[in-house]
């Protein structure tokens, strides 16, 4: 959007796993920050999200051992899962991300 939507989603995934990292959690869950009542459109916000952590994880590898998606339903489900097939090159076992929906 026009006030920085974009950047401020991303910069919240990522310093969300920054505070986990220097506290020594090694496991985070995420929702879908923002496409609830605020309307931020679901496949963007996807893109930011997942490409916020992976950007982390490659950044600042082996600080987070899980990182957990819990979604509100199939579509947003499906979104994050094709975000992570494009945007995650990290060479992590396939439990590394996981998803509730």
């Amino acid at each position: 959007g026009m006030a920085g939507e974009r950047e401020k989603l991303a910069s919240c995934y990522f310093n969300s796993l920054r505070v986990a990292a220097e506290n020594a959690i090694r496991t985070v869950a995420f929702p879908s920050i923002s496409t609830g009542v605020y309307g931020y459109p679901v496949e963007k916000a996807a893109k930011e999200a997942v490409g916020s952590v992976c950007r982390f994880l490659e950044e600042f590898p082996n600080t987070i051992d899980l990182v957990e998606w819990v979604l509100f339903d199939d579509r947003t489900l499906a979104a994050y899962e094709s975000e992570v097939d494009k945007l995650c090159q990290i060479k992590k076992p396939s439990s590394f991300f996981s998803y509730r929906s």
